[in-house]
């Protein structure tokens, strides 16, 4: 999100809707909030639980990606999309939940972006100020992150996926600036955050003990879907036998392979 804007952008009926959270978080974090603007690429049961919440937070606009047709699975997960066929038909995830998410915050602007995350470019970026990506294979992930870094908005970058009951997410904010709380004077800090490639680059002996083990498994299952040419979470049971090959080579390469060579 950008620095602080005039108070005056905070309009009598934005105080009045938005008091009960300024009370919490401050007017100039209400005021940053209202200026960020935030793509969504993957419209799925995590992410819209993202979206209603800033939405009715007030966040300055909402662009969702995704041009999958609404089928019957989705009205499990999603409950932005209405159980009527005759709404949802046809019509992209996008489009739908788009529709649902206006009734929630008329003041904030909710749109659709039509195309291919994996085709999204820099200065197509550059429109945003948080991307958020779910449900994209690991190249896309990496493509999109590293066109955050190269824009001079130093664009914030969310990646969320899930499997099954479990789900994981990464955060490159880049460089993030705050103040802690002391007993003294408050002290400005910046942290520094890793890009998703060096993150997953890490040999997995060099990671802490207690590392979950939900890590290694995700990482399993990225490889193969990128070594089968899956999309995201299209891996049935009938590819256990091959996801465990894989996790066996996997583990013989990241850790073994390292300590004996």
């Amino acid at each position: 999100m950008g620095g602080g804007v005039p108070e005056e952008l905070l309009t009598a009926q934005e105080t009045a809707l938005y008091d009960r959270q300024i009370r919490v978080w401050g007017v100039d974090a209400q005021k940053r909030l209202s200026k960020a603007h935030v793509l969504v690429c993957g419209v799925n049961g995590a992410t819209i639980e993202l979206c209603k919440n800033i939405v009715l937070a007030g966040v300055g606009s909402l662009s969702l990606m995704d041009d999958h047709v609404v089928t019957e699975d989705d009205l499990n997960a999603n409950f932005l999309i209405p159980p009527d066929e005759s709404i949802y038909s046809s019509r992209s995830r996008a489009e739908v939940c788009c529709e649902s998410l206006k009734d929630f915050n008329p003041m904030v602007r909710v749109s659709v972006e039509k195309g291919d995350p994996s085709l999204i470019d820099g200065e197509f970026l550059d429109k945003f100020d948080i991307i958020v990506l779910s449900r994209t294979s690991m190249k896309t992930k990496l493509f999109v992150n590293d066109n955050c870094r190269k824009s001079s908005k130093h664009i914030a970058f969310y990646a969320i996926e899930c499997k099954g009951s479990c789900g994981e997410i990464f955060v490159d904010l880049q460089k993030h600036s705050y103040v802690q709380k002391n007993a003294g004077e408050p002290e400005p800090k910046e942290l520094s955050y890793h890009s998703l490639q060096e993150a997953i680059s890490v040999p997995w002996k060099n990671l802490p003990r207690k590392t979950a083990k939900l890590y290694f498994a995700m990482r399993v299952l990225e490889n193969y879907e990128s070594s089968q040419g899956h999309g995201a979470c299209e891996i049935s049971l009938s590819d256990l036998p091959a996801v465990l090959a894989l996790r066996k080579n996997m583990c013989y390469e990241m850790v073994y392979k390292f300590l004996y060579s």
